[in-house]
């Protein structure tokens, strides 16, 4: 089986193509492009820009990745791929409907469809929520029209389910994963530039959210920080950076910030107020190239242990057998770190699970991931309501039943 992936959620344009077959997938090909430039001077994601960027970026990516698979041929070729005439006025009316918030899109996917023949893959799996809304849409009419482009179904999937099984796959090689069956309950901790969670899954596809964020997610205060010390964005590389150099030398900070909720009778979390801390600590002080990255090693410090006491507390609770991190910040070394030795030294029977590289940050092999795992264990989704939605309802509400 192979898949064809669209991820558009944030400020990452990625398109994939994974062919599956028992426990392994493999990356056919893979594309992707970062915003990050676009939305430097912002110090922050700006959606309409995001969505724009993706309207561009789209088609060329899916013809990088269909030509990386060897999927891609010209209308006039002889090869033993599916045969497909040029699009004809209806499915164009189709496509032009469809695509009609997005200017331009409709015609590069027409254009698309006149010089290339239908890929060879059975799925069309993309990203329907949580997200930007705007740049979502993109994602999902390009999935859409392409559906009737090439008569093949759509799977919508959750964002987060994404990152939930990003940890699931396990990587043999840079371009093969195996799947790898996790010992129940399964807890995952979500962690990224949106969002901040505690997922309890206690079988495969049934998730209950027992805590989350209650204003900035953890990677948003990141940056947040990193622009207070005046680092430029994306801010929490640095921050892991300059923290990492902290500890080494042994620096530590004067300004002592505070743990928030580290000791609240639930598993929700709020970082806007070690922010605001962090400014009026800062403010009106201009600090030496040594108090920078101590108060970045404070910080960290500081959202790390709420991250990992939060966790174990839930690990304890709901016996916990493998304990699953997904997002951008599943990436700090720090964060790996200590969850390692919460780990050995409290719960030395829990699994603890990663993404490969490269599957932390927003990604369209996860999406692809997540569609064929519901489609081993006879969950797909292309029959959601949104995908039969004509007109641009919201997609933040959506989570197709997986409680995310």
């Amino acid at each position: 089986m192979k898949i064809l992936s669209i991820e558009t959620s944030c400020d990452e344009t990625a398109v994939s193509v994974l062919e599956c077959s028992g426990s392994t997938v493999r990356v056919l090909g893979n594309a992707l492009s970062s915003q990050i430039d676009i939305h430097a001077q912002y110090g922050g994601v700006f959606p309409a820009l995001a969505k724009r960027a993706h309207a561009e970026k789209i088609i060329p990516l899916l013809q990088e990745a269909l030509t990386e698979a060897e999927l891609l041929y010209k209308t006039e070729s002889n090869q033993p791929v599916v045969s497909f005439a040029e699009p004809d006025e209806e499915t164009k009316q189709k496509i032009q409907t469809i695509c009609e918030q997005e200017p331009g899109l409709a015609e590069a996917i027409i254009t698309f469809g006149k010089l290339y023949e239908a890929p060879d893959i059975d799925h069309i799996a993309v990203t329907t929520g949580p997200g930007l809304e705007p740049a979502l849409w993109v994602g999902l009419n390009t999935a859409k029209a392409l559906s009737v482009l090439w008569q093949k179904p759509i799977d919508a999937i959750n964002h987060m389910e994404g990152h939930v099984l990003s940890a699931v796959f396990q990587d043999s090689s840079l371009k093969e994963f195996t799947l790898t069956e996790l010992p129940y309950p399964l807890l995952a901790l979500l962690v990224s530039g949106g969002h901040t969670e505690l997922v309890l899954t206690e079988s495969p596809l049934h998730y209950k959210k027992i805590g989350a964020t209650r204003d900035d997610a953890i990677g948003e205060a990141f940056d947040k920080v990193a622009r207070i010390l005046g680092l430029p964005y994306p801010g929490g590389p640095k921050i892991a950076i300059f923290a990492k150099i902290a500890r080494e030398a042994n620096i530590e900070s004067e300004i002592k910030l505070p743990r928030p909720m580290l000791h609240s009778k639930d598993y929700d979390f709020s970082f806007s107020g070690i922010k605001t801390a962090t400014l009026y600590a800062t403010k009106d002080k201009t600090l030496t190239d040594s108090e920078q990255k101590a108060v970045a090693r404070e910080f960290e410090d500081a959202v790390v242990e709420v991250l990992v006491k939060k966790t174990a507390a839930a690990i304890e609770e709901f016996n916990i057998q493998t304990l699953v991190v997904g997002g951008g910040v599943a990436a700090n070394t720090y964060l790996r770190e200590q969850l390692e030795i919460m780990r050995t030294k409290n719960f030395p029977h829990l699994t603890l699970s990663f993404p490969a590289k490269g599957l932390s940050t927003d990604n369209s092999v996860m999406i692809a991931m997540a569609s064929y795992y519901r489609q081993l264990h006879g969950a797909l989704l292309q029959d959601s309501p949104i995908i039969r939605a004509e007109g641009n309802r919201s997609i933040e509400s959506e989570n197709f039943g997986l409680g995310l």
